[in-house]
């Protein structure tokens, strides 16, 4: 993705990790300025390796309906 989007930037609001189990929660800017919240959740197995992932991602809206941020 990194080829075909230089431009689009991705920071790390939080990393939690517990035994296994990985969580992270971001703000991803892609050209245009489109603003993304996204959450991803990995498990690992025994080597190391991910052997689970599921994610979740929400379009930033322009205006929200109330005064929390999604970060």
């Amino acid at each position: 993705m990194q080829k075909e989007y230089p431009d689009k930037s991705i920071d790390f609001v939080r990393c939690i990790a517990e035994g296994d189990l990985v969580a992270l929660h971001t703000h991803q800017i892609w050209p245009g300025n489109d603003q993304y919240v996204t959450m991803d959740f990995f498990r690992f197995g025994e080597n190391g390796k991910i052997c689970e992932h599921w994610d979740a991602i929400q379009q930033v809206p322009e205006k929200s309906e109330n005064p929390n941020t999604m970060f």
